[in-house]
């Protein structure tokens, strides 16, 4: 693998090919990590604003996510 320092081409070592796929995969982590809680966020507005059409109770989540704590106070 090759790296570019100040225009010039470098081999990377061993040490740093190791480091960069750890930060890769580190950063693949994350990034599932936050389209989960994405989703997780959308489905519970969803059910939420249903909940609420219903009339049915809402679970601290659902009033959480439709109720950020700056609006509520």
């Amino acid at each position: 693998m090759k790296r570019v320092i100040d225009g010039k081409v470098f081999d990377m070592t061993a040490e740093e090919i190791a480091e960069r796929n750890a930060d890769v995969e580190k950063s693949k982590i994350e990034r599932e990590k936050e389209n989960a809680d994405f989703t997780n966020r959308e489905n519970l507005k969803k059910s939420g604003k249903a909940k609420l059409k219903a009339g049915e109770a809402l679970t601290d989540d659902e009033i959480s996510v439709l109720f950020p704590d700056e609006l509520v106070g």
